[in-house]
């Protein structure tokens, strides 16, 4: 299982980001999915999930509203659409998931919110 995730950067409040995890190595459309981040001091934390076929998926009460996940499975591809960025969403931002039993983790990319 290999998660390569993309996408982060350095963006103004109030800002958009699109983080994108390219997924390999499993069946990648029988999996649920999930976007993880950790700021610096912090446990990690849930920010959103996503069903196999992506027919529904679940939020951190911090982001709903302002974040949306979405998914290509015919890509191995999850996305995380970032809108309206806040200075706390400044974090590590992590893809996930859980196959045989075994949790798996990308690299993380950077998602900075400053001006």
């Amino acid at each position: 299982v290999q998660l390569v995730e993309s996408g982060g950067g350095l963006v103004q409040p109030g800002g958009s980001l699109r983080l994108s995890c390219q997924a390999s190595g499993f069946a990648f459309s029988r999996y649920a999915m999930s976007w993880y981040r950790q700021a610096p001091g912090n446990e990690r934390e849930l920010v959103a999930g996503i069903s196999s076929a992506g027919g529904s998926s679940n939020y951190a009460n911090s982001v709903k509203g302002r974040f949306t996940i979405s998914r290509e499975n015919a890509k191995n591809t999850v996305y995380l659409q970032m809108n309206n960025l806040k200075p706390e969403d400044t974090a590590v931002y992590y893809c996930h998931n859980r196959v045989g039993g075994r949790n798996y983790w990308g690299q993380g990319t950077q998602v900075t919110v400053s001006s």
